[in-house]
């Protein structure tokens, strides 16, 4: 990898042993899973490995493995598929307010489809309390989805004991788990989750191929129709290059998993520290423990997180910005509005993920250079010391 490159959130490169894993599949194995000759069995063969690759790295039975073209089908396969199979049982979905777009947007359009959606809150950490999900429950409540980690503050929510709520009350309950992926394990035979989504390339897999976990007895409605693959429920001749990959880079995550983060968090704490301790009025996002090992998240004042961006890149430093922000919107990150964090600062954040490749290099080459693109840009700021500013949530410096 490129020195310097800490947004494995937003993009990871396919490990080289899944694209070893992938290659014979687009030449030399090339044949349709469906068709009833030799050269179908060896895809149909490769197809149902990968499946119980996938399954087994978290813990379920490869009946209960739907393939998808991504963590966003899976999404809307969960949300809609669940709440239309279940919309004579009642019309009320439970989620929150730090969902991944591709929960939230699915919610929405549920609710235009006469469904009502109760969006529980989150605490100036990103956490979701349980009895405040379990205050949203109602009679009428089909679905509760809430995701196992945030992967823009690095919260570590607690699903387990808010799908076991869910379950006591007899409700489905659906988690994303995309972002827990590359550093939390995820086991369904010991969580109360009905629901999982999972996606390919947050494992050093390929892009454009996900993961539904359904377990046994959960039944969803079809969203995509056809020919009838994956049980009926994700019509479409299947991508088996890619499922080959996933099943792959699934099978490397659960040998690989406790290594990796054994050597990221070292990594990403001696990042959070340096930043921290080293410039003044800067602000961890999101809790210090209970956080994703690979995640840190920190809110620089008087300067917007663009700014950062461009000149961190300029350097040779690759990363993302808190503040999830469009040319056309210029809107902060709505993760951290809910959170209580005020809207010029939400601007203000560097989100800094780490990966299987990052290196004490990439963590050096940022405490070099980010202190003196702060202190340039602060001189330029409107947001600077002295000017109109509420320096109050900030503290007294560092917030630890």
């Amino acid at each position: 990898m490129e020195k310097g490159y800490l947004d494995y959130q937003s993009g990871m490169p396919v490990d080289p042993r899944v694209v070893e894993a992938m290659t014979p599949y687009m030449m030399e194995h090339f044949g349709n899973p469906a068709v009833l000759h030799s050269v179908g069995d060896s895809a149909r063969e490769a197809l149902e490995a990968a499946r119980a690759h996938v399954a087994g790295y978290v813990g379920a039975d490869p009946a209960e493995i739907v393939f998808t073209s991504g963590a966003t089908e899976a999404n809307n396969m969960a949300l809609k598929g669940a709440a239309m199979k279940l919309a004579k049982k009642g019309k009320h979905v439970v989620s929150t307010v730090v969902e991944h777009r591709s929960v939230i947007t699915p919610l929405k359009f549920l609710e235009r489809e006469g469904f009502e959606v109760t969006y529980v809150p989150v605490d100036r950490d990103a956490f979701v309390d349980p009895k405040a999900v379990e205050g949203a429950i109602r009679d009428d409540t089909i679905l509760v989805s809430v995701m196992m980690a945030n992967g823009e503050v690095g919260t570590i929510e607690p699903a387990a004991q808010i799908g076991g709520i869910a379950k006591a009350k007899g409700v489905l309950f659906h988690t994303d788990a995309v972002a827990a992926q590359p550093s939390v394990p995820i086991d369904v035979s010991t969580l109360p989750f009905d629901l999982v989504t999972l996606s390919s390339n947050d494992i050093y897999g390929p892009k454009g191929v996900g993961a539904l976990y359904i377990r046994k007895g959960v039944r969803v409605e079809a969203l995509v129709h056809g020919g009838g693959q994956e049980r009926g429920l994700r019509s479409g001749t299947e991508n088996i290059p890619g499922i080959v990959g996933f099943g792959k880079a699934a099978e490397l995550m659960k040998a690989e998993l406790e290594s990796d983060v054994a050597r990221m968090k070292p990594l990403r704490d001696r990042l959070m520290d340096g930043i921290l301790e080293g410039i003044a009025d800067t602000t961890l996002n999101g809790p210090r423990d209970r956080r994703l090992p690979h995640n840190a998240n920190i809110r620089i004042a008087y300067i917007e997180g663009e700014s950062l961006l461009l000149a961190l890149d300029m350097e040779g430093v690759k990363v993302s910005s808190g503040s999830a922000c469009s040319a056309k919107t210029l809107e902060p990150s709505y993760v951290q509005l809910a959170m209580g964090i005020k809207h010029e600062e939400a601007h203000g954040s560097l989100q800094f993920t780490f990966g299987r490749w990052s290196t004490d290099d990439d963590v050096d080459l940022v405490l070099a250079v980010l202190p003196g693109i702060v202190e340039r840009l602060r001189k330029m700021s409107a947001l600077r010391p002295g000017m109109e500013y509420d320096k109050e949530s900030f503290g007294h410096g560092h917030d630890h």
